[in-house]
């Protein structure tokens, strides 16, 4: 994303927490893209040193897996400032209410706009240091901010570089709209014999998905818009998701997935110690099954997939994850939860 903003010429500024890699950056003096995008993004400032990074900036992109949501929001509180627009990309399942939670603790008086993505807007691999490789930019990425009424706020400055963004109705919708949480943790939990037999030498998509694993996918599917309709939300199903992004064709799922060039190339990982549980399990399925016992919804099968991932790596996904508890929605009925998305109070 950095690579690529600086290619449209907007000054860009990385900050990363590892040293290692900001050193690369600025040997380089920028960052690579090639794919769909080819150029090189001459970086205005790579630093660690956040505080550095955010002085005189406008927009702030966040673009970390999401269990890094709460250190980057805490490293960030201090420095946010009216002017400073925050979007998650993505924010997987409740990225900004949590990200919020974590300025309100801290009792940050300063209002910043607070907004996540759906998904990330690429379809990307980081190719090497300083350079990295873009597959696909998706067609149509939703986006809310909290309060609601200043996603169009949003959307005014955000689109002068990405027209791909859309206004979303509130975080509700961005958070559970999250086909990443269905697609990752599923796939390479049903394909982890062949991942760890070939080290993921095989294409994820393509290969990875039968009709059989297309039909789970099509079951925690279900259960994810179920507890988007208990709160109140219209969600698209996953099918529907590949259409609006991808111009995906397809009668069921397996035949979209199939049908998505994106997809094409796409490697699987090559080891289950990766993001797609790492990450997505704790950040994306817990919340969603855990919000799911607010509003009286069961998932069982997203249930069964944390525990499997669960076992699978000897740990507790539950206690990790990104619970109700975690970005205080502890007690809350599902009005209360409405009325923090939409207005932005408790």
């Amino acid at each position: 994303m950095a690579g690529h903003l600086a290619i449209m010429g907007f000054p860009t500024r990385l900050w990363n927490r590892s040293r290692e890699k900001i050193d690369n950056i600025n040997d380089r003096g920028g960052v690579d893209v090639e794919g769909v995008i080819e150029g090189y993004g001459k970086v205005e400032l790579a630093s660690d040193d956040i505080e550095e990074v955010l002085d005189g900036t406008d927009v702030v992109m966040v673009v970390v897996p999401a269990s890094g949501h709460r250190d980057v929001a805490e490293l960030c509180a201090q420095h946010l400032t009216n002017r400073h627009t925050v979007i998650l990309n993505p924010g997987r399942t409740f990225g900004a209410i949590e990200f919020l939670n974590v300025l309100r603790r801290r009792k940050i008086k300063t209002r910043p706009v607070i907004a996540e993505a759906q998904t990330f807007i690429y379809v990307s691999r980081h190719a090497e240091p300083a350079r990295a490789r873009i597959i696909q930019v998706k067609n149509s990425v939703p986006v809310a901010a909290i309060p609601a009424h200043r996603t169009p706020q949003v959307l005014e400055v955000v689109r002068r570089a990405f027209p791909q963004y859309v206004a979303a109705s509130n975080v509700l919708e961005t958070s559970l709209d999250n086909i990443g949480a269905i697609f990752h943790p599923s796939l390479t939990i049903l394909n982890a014999a062949r991942i760890e037999s070939t080290h993921g030498d095989f294409e994820y998509y393509l290969e990875g998905v039968s009709p059989s694993t297309a039909r789970v996918l099509e079951s925690a599917d279900a259960e994810r818009v179920a507890v988007g309709a208990a709160l109140g939300i219209h969600l698209h199903t996953a099918r529907e998701w590949l259409y609006l992004a991808y111009d995906s064709p397809g009668r069921n799922l397996y035949e979209a997935i199939q049908a998505t060039p994106g997809y094409k190339g796409v490697r699987a990982p090559a080891t289950l110690t990766h993001r797609y549980i790492l990450e997505d399990v704790p950040m994306s399925l817990v919340p969603i099954a855990s919000v799911a016992g607010l509003a009286g919804v069961k998932t069982p099968t997203l249930h069964m997939l944390i525990h499997m991932a669960s076992t699978m790596h000897g740990r507790d996904f539950w206690a990790e994850g990104r619970t109700v508890e975690k970005v205080g929605l502890t007690g809350m009925s599902v009005k209360d939860i409405r009325m923090l998305a939409v207005r932005g109070v408790r």
